[in-house]
């Protein structure tokens, strides 16, 4: 009997266990919240690392998490089953590169999170790892810098190590040359700086050894193995620049001189690589056209001209080293002045009839001393104030001046070398800051700002001088006077034979030809306008970008904001709308799909591809635009057009190979192999690999709505996770001018520097909306309200938004639009503002110290959208100030800002915490020190992230509200405080 029973306990203690077992097991796969907690080991695909090899058989990409170790999946195109994984250790950035033939792989392996940690942010070694993918076999180098393949010959790779001990003075390190077939090795020592040619024949490299024993410039022959010295001399070789074609190559020879604080730079130009060609320009030999208080700067890489004939680099003044007295003269007057003063102050004290003792005496020379006054002597021992003068002429405010000034040090200008002439021409000087050399080198762009440069920092509209220099002789001619730049847009654009420029000016786009010194309206018949005529600042008919040359020079390629138009530059022909229904059917064709990394131009005699997106429907797709006899046909070809962000569409190097990418806002960027034709989707990767175990948003809606101001305009509406139709939701509104276009875009859970990330919100529960704002001109604040309101009523319509569980947010310009927002209306039960502007007049004369330029450009031709200043606008600048309406605030607010932001300036936070503070109402601000507009820092964006939502869950949720929101954390206390959070737990 007694056995039975403990059988039978013994059953219900098993059943129970595995009832308990299996309810943990369901429990925890059943997908579940995101809490920040879980963020750190969130993995995801890192955009830049994705590659695909130049055959289209493989493809590569890195799974990185937000902290710890990543790793590199490499598999087949054909096979997306056939993942290889490989650990590269704790990186942001993925270093990484195919072999031309597609055979091999190289990338580097990081140093793992734990051993960065306990090295304590000190350079650790990292390694390389190269992959046959032809025979499976994988190589590992310890203790490489950097490493490179030798282009199209793709028969070796070479590893530039990590330099090791001190060597004395030399600055270069081995550089292992790896025949990739043998694998054998080869060692080059004190190797500064090597390149490779385009087809991977010769590799160039540069010597540095300890006291610059055999530095040198050095061309190695790949096939035969045969290097030879091109020059060898006490001296540093820097910049190595092949031409294009990789026939030629350039570089610099720099010269200490004990004189200068600078060194002398030489010329040097290689060709005809087989039989070395070297050309050395030395301009200390060159007392007639080079100027002996110049130099060949460091700072500019040299190149050749195309045709091989002229080389181009940078000059800058000599700067004399500072004057050494000699010392010995130097002690001497230094002792002699003060022998004399000591001898003269005696005298004096001596003289004094109330010295009775030597006591007296003594008593004396220790006050003298005491109270003597330092002499002004010649060998610099007073002490220089440390000031800044600022003057109302300034072109530049000092602080940008302060900003720029390394980069002022360093500035060099353009300079040629003939070397049929032998002559050296200077092409640019302190009247023409900026020149760009042109295709072909037939023609230089310059341009000047000097006569304007004040205006321009001071309202913000933005003038140029337009030069062109023509490079055979170097002489300049003025092409335009006070050329105005609404936007970069209109600015000059060579063609690719370098003798024409795409501008625009008063909204029509123009072509200069350099050789016939005409220029030709192209647009004047064309019967849409190219004037960007939604953009609301306050500039002059902005236009549309343009989105380029064909490669022959012959056509444009021009955006109206709908269609794409290819206009050509004969008068006989006629523009094309090559896309036709663009502005019938709202939708945008905004940029071209360049699927050659190399070309100049597009090839208007094959198929080009272009991205749509639906103004309205918000979807996107590709679409092609097949050739015709006089141009390209008129009518796009749509390829994919979908409810999803659709984007980057790409083709491998040598095969006809396509992929392109997909995504939506619960959906994470996935990667999909196609054909020329799109008819064939197969994906790629597999994203997000913890996705699954957590609820994501259910879904997206679009919010049409009108303005207070007519404007038709649109919200983007972001499901709870396992919304319930029937059910509101406590909503976030979140806004920056324009957004909702970002209805289908993917947003990877992370740590943001403004604590914002509306996947981790409804995740949680909230419904996020997004709202577009448009512009009035003086009223950007009034503007908000006019906007968002009506967006916010109509998106309560929906059923989805609980009305009386609204928190508005936003960050910078957001910022300020929350921090006014709440002056306006008492809708929202919580406010988190970050860096917002708060006082439109006291920032208007404010510095954006990021820059060190002013504000008042900004406030006037761009964000800020005023015209004129505040003594010529008070009434607006006060209207849309948040500060002036501070006593209608009801909504209790959370403010991000920081003492080092550079971009809205601390005191802006300062005076709206005062001013809620002053009438008590509910305002908390978090400042952290040191960081700038947005945060950082890792722990601090982890921190601000978890306030952020506590905040919210309390005002919106009901949730308790922890010890920081309910009483404040004292100063001393605040230590305590931060050591018991931990991801915010209390």
């Amino acid at each position: 009997m007694k056995n039975r029973t403990m059988r039978k306990q013994l059953f219900y203690f098993l059943f129970a266990f595995v009832f308990i077992f299996e309810a943990n097991a369901q429990e925890k796969s059943e997908p579940r919240p995101m809490d920040w907690k879980d963020i750190p080991s969130w993995k995801s695909i890192s955009g830049n690392s994705v590659r695909m090899s130049p055959d289209g058989k493989w493809m590569v990409y890195a799974m990185l998490p937000v902290e710890g170790d990543g790793e590199l999946i490499i598999q087949k195109t054909d096979d997306p089953k056939s993942k290889k994984t490989y650990a590269i250790g704790s990186t942001n950035f993925v270093n990484l590169s195919f072999s031309e033939d597609s055979r091999w792989i190289a990338f580097k392996e990081y140093p793992k999170e734990k051993e960065k940690k306990a090295n304590k942010g000190k350079p650790l070694p990292e390694k390389v790892i190269l992959l046959d993918l032809k025979e499976d076999k994988k190589s590992e180098f310890e203790k490489v810098a950097n490493f490179s393949f030798n282009g199209k010959t793709a028969s070796h790779l070479a590893l530039n190590l990590t330099k090791e001990g001190t060597n004395g003075d030399a600055k270069g390190s081995d550089l292992l040359l790896v025949q990739l077939n043998s694998g054998k090795k080869q060692n080059l020592g004190n190797v500064l700086e090597f390149s490779f040619n385009k087809s991977g024949s010769h590799l160039a490299y540069v010597v540095d050894a300890a006291n610059q024993s055999g530095n040198g410039i050095y061309l190695m022959n790949m096939a035969s193995n045969s290097t030879q010295v091109l020059d060898s001399d006490a001296a540093s070789y820097k910049s190595i620049n092949w031409t294009e074609n990789g026939d030629a190559f350039a570089l610099l020879k720099m010269v200490k001189d004990k004189k200068y604080k600078q060194d002398h730079g030489k010329l040097i130009g290689v060709k005809n690589l087989n039989n070395p060609q070297l050309t050395i320009y030395d301009p200390v030999k060159d007392s007639v056209n080079f100027s002996k208080d110049y130099t060949i700067s460091p700072n500019r890489r040299p190149q050749w001209s195309e045709d091989l004939n002229k080389l181009f680099y940078g000059i800058h003044p000599l700067v004399l080293a500072k004057k050494e007295d000699k010392k010995e003269d130097k002690k001497e007057v230094d002792q002699d002045s003060v022998k004399a003063a000591e001898a003269e102050k005696l005298a004096k004290i001596m003289a004094d009839s109330s010295i009775k003792s030597i006591a007296d005496l003594q008593k004396a020379i220790a006050k003298a001393d005491s109270t003597k006054s330092k002499p002004a002597t010649s060998n610099g021992d007073l002490t220089k104030p440390d000031m800044t003068i600022w003057h109302w002429q300034d072109s530049r405010l000092q602080s940008r001046q302060q900003v720029l000034e390394n980069q002022d040090k360093n500035f060099s200008f353009w300079a040629m070398y003939d070397l049929k002439s032998g002559k050296h021409t200077a092409l640019q000087d302190n009247s023409m800051k900026e020149l760009t050399l042109m295709p072909k080198e037939k023609f230089a762009l310059g341009a000047d700002q000097s006569a304007y440069e004040l205006d321009i920092n001071l309202d913000g509209q933005n003038y140029r001088d337009i030069y062109v220099v023509d490079l055979s002789n170097g002489e300049r001619k003025q092409l335009f006077e006070k050329f105005y730049l609404p936007s970069y847009a209109s600015y000059p654009r060579s063609s690719p034979d370098g003798t024409k420029m795409l501008y625009a000016y008063d909204g029509h786009f123009y072509i200069y030809d350099l050789n016939s010194d005409s220029k030709t309206n192209i647009t004047e018949s064309i019967p849409v306008t190219f004037v960007n005529e939604e953009d609301d600042h306050n500039v002059i008919k902005p236009m549309q970008n343009a989105l380029g040359w064909s490669n022959d020079s012959k056509y444009v390629l021009l955006r109206d904001g709908w269609d794409i138009w290819q206009v050509p530059l004969n008068p006989k022909e006629k523009a094309v709308n090559l896309t036709q229904n663009g502005r019938k059917e709202n939708i945008r064709y905004q940029s071209r799909f360049v699927l050659d990394d190399e070309e100049k131009g597009y090839d208007w005699k094959q198929t080009q591809y272009f991205r749509s997106y639906g103004e309205k429907s918000k979807k996107s797709g590709i679409v092609s635009v097949e050739p015709g006899k006089a141009g390209l046909k008129a009518g796009a070809k749509s390829l994919i057009w979908e409810d999803a962000n659709i984007n980057r569409f790409t083709k491998a190097k040598d095969a006809p190979v396509y992929f392109f990418t997909k995504e939506t806002f619960n959906q994470p960027t996935e990667y999909y192999l196609t054909d020329a034709q799109i008819n064939q989707q197969t994906q790629l990767t597999e994203n997000t690999p913890d996705a699954s175990k957590f609820v994501w948003s259910s879904g997206v809606r679009l919010v049409d709505y009108t303005s207070d101001k007519g404007a038709e305009l649109q919200g983007a509406l972001f499901l709870p996770a396992n919304y319930e139709e029937g059910k509101k939701y406590p909503t976030i509104i979140y806004y920056y001018e324009k957004l909702s276009q970002t209805l289908h875009n993917y947003n990877a859970p992370g740590f943001s520097g403004t604590g914002w990330n509306p996947n981790i919100y409804t995740s949680n529960g909230y419904a996020v909306f997004i709202p577009d704002i448009v512009y009035t001109m003086d009223d950007p604040g009034m503007s908000t309200v006019w906007c968002v309101l009506p967006a916010v009523k109509e998106a309560i319509k929906t059923g989805v938004i609980d009305e009386n569980r609204m928190g508005l947010h936003g960050h910078s310009w957001g910022g300020y639009q929350t921090s006014f927002l709440i002056t306006q209306t008492d809708m929202f039960k919580a406010a988190a503002a970050g860096a917002p502007l708060t006082n439109m007049i006291s920032m208007y004369d404010l510095i954006y110290w990021n820059t060190g330029g002013g504000n008042m450009s900004i406030f006037e031709a761009s964000q800020g959208r005023f015209t004129g200043g505040p003594w010529e606008n008070w009434e607006s600048y006060q209207r849309n100030s948040p500060v002036y309406h501070v006593k209608n605030v009801k909504t209790p607010l959370l403010m991000l800002h920081n003492d080092k932001d550079g971009a809205v300036d601390f005191t802006q936070g300062i005076e709206y915490y005062n001013a809620l503070r002053r009438l008590k109402k509910p305002v908390i601000m978090v400042q952290y020190k040191g960081e700038n507009h947005g945060l950082s820092k890792l722990e601090n964006r982890k921190d601000y992230s978890v306030r952020m939502m506590e905040f919210f869950d309390h005002h919106l949720k009901g949730k308790e509200a922890p010890d920081w929101i309910a009483d404040g954390i004292e100063k001393l206390k605040l230590e305590e405080h931060l050591e018991t959070r931990v991801f915010g737990n209390n």
